[in-house]
């Protein structure tokens, strides 16, 4: 959530304490990287719903980083990266000082490659997304704008340094979120000073020199959203390139909005679509047939006092989305951020950690909770600790989990 739309407790910490100036991040950066930075240790495997301190269930821990290896004071935002000529996998772990490069191809052994500081002053919040073999990073500090990173300068690298940006985008300053549709090659970006903090249309095709082409500033403030060529149930916009945003003022305006932004001059809303109970609408996705969109609020547990919620809209009708369920878990936990891969939605659920859902009936209103790995072991409470953020694409199978308070953990499905 962004600070200038709401106030929590969750960002009192962050406001309380001296930012550094940012010449001096760089000097910070390599005087507290650890060196080397190689996590040696053996799994630890999810046996009668625990994995050493870690409540789970169905997935063993293969290695954690805790956040003072980073030399940073907090998590947030990660994404993952697997370089095409080596086959090797990256988790890309934000923080609120810069951008950590974790090589995970030994799972068991990850090792910390180093960070790209971040491009002005630290923010607990930071948000990253891949294009072309690039990083494209967004941040709330001020005067950030768009840091690229070539991640093919990862190759072959052993030892902790500080990276270089291969270019910088500096026409909005700070925002909250970034999404990239790497079918048309175009970064999507929210929650900044343009376009009343809209969406802001980027061309990366050319990953070294991203330019803006247009925005969108009809709706509220657009928190996060995901941007696909359309295939789904409704045929009036298939092959259609459409944006499905999580919009909202702060206040009693929250929706989902989707938005055709095929022709980036000229995007035309399609709906705006506001539900009952509402706190602040966060981040939702899409199912993999286009039918689906699974909404998380992030403070309707708080406000409410519900169990952790999340809505699935019927996309059947692009003009007149419907509540088709409402999920609510066994715990109390704040739900964030939700990927979905297949017919498995992971889920990261701050204080309860990652939580994955069967969702392969959802058709028939049956959703269940199959998995869980908490990294926030004291309590399932509604609060902004533990899980910010959850990686689930690779390959491999590996999930990376990037936590709030207590850096990188690095799980697997137990065989």
């Amino acid at each position: 959530m962004k600070m200038s739309t709401l106030l929590i407790p969750f960002f009192i910490y962050s406001c309380s304490k001296e930012e550094p100036q940012a010449e001096k991040v760089v000097e910070q950066i390599i005087s507290e990287i650890k060196t080397p930075e190689i996590v040696q240790q053996q799994i630890t495997p999810c046996i009668d719903g625990m994995a050493g301190v870690y409540p789970c269930l169905g997935y063993d821990l293969l290695a954690h980083i805790p956040i003072k290896n980073f030399g940073s004071n907090s998590g947030n935002d990660n994404w993952g990266w697997v370089d095409s000529e080596t086959g090797k996998e990256y988790v890309l772990s934000g923080l609120n000082d810069g951008t950590a490069f974790v090589d995970i191809s030994d799972p068991e052994n990850p090792i910390l490659l180093g960070k790209l500081p971040t491009a002005t002053t630290p923010s607990s919040w930071r948000d990253i997304k891949v294009y072309k073999n690039h990083a494209f990073i967004v941040s709330e500090a001020e005067n950030h704008g768009l840091q690229v990173f070539d991640l093919t300068q990862l190759r072959g690298k052993t030892m902790p340094q500080t990276f270089n940006t291969v270019a910088r985008l500096t026409d909005f300053g700070n925002a909250h979120n970034i999404w990239i549709n790497e079918t048309t090659g175009f970064a999507y970006v929210f929650g900044s000073n343009l376009y009343e903090g809209g969406p802001v249309f980027v061309d990366i095709s050319d990953p070294k020199n991203p330019r803006i082409v247009g925005g969108y500033a009809e709706e509220s403030y657009t928190h996060d959203a995901q941007v696909v060529k359309y295939q789904g149930p409704d045929n009036n916009f298939l092959g259609r390139e459409l944006l499905f945003g999580s919009n909202s003022d702060g206040g009693e305006n929250n929706q989902i909005v989707i938005i055709d932004v095929t022709n980036k001059s000229n995007p035309v809303k399609i709906s705006s679509t506001p539900y009952l109970a509402s706190g602040y609408t966060h981040q939702g996705v899409l199912s993999k047939d286009h039918k689906y969109f699974f909404l998380g609020d992030e403070l309707d547990e708080l406000l409410y006092g519900s169990p952790t919620l999340t809505r699935i809209f019927d996309l059947t009708e692009l003009s007149n989305p419907k509540i088709h369920l409402n999920y609510f878990a066994q715990v109390n936990a704040i739900d964030h951020n939700g990927y979905i891969k297949e017919d498995l939605f992971y889920m990261a659920s701050y204080s309860a950690g990652l939580r994955v859902l069967d969702i392969s009936r959802v058709q028939n209103k049956r959703v269940n909770e199959i998995g869980f790995f908490d990294t926030f072991p004291s309590d399932n409470n509604p609060k902004f600790n533990g899980a910010w953020n959850v990686y689930p694409f690779f390959e491999s199978g590996v999930i990376a989990i990037n936590d709030i308070d207590s850096g990188l953990f690095l799980v697997k499905a137990s065989e």
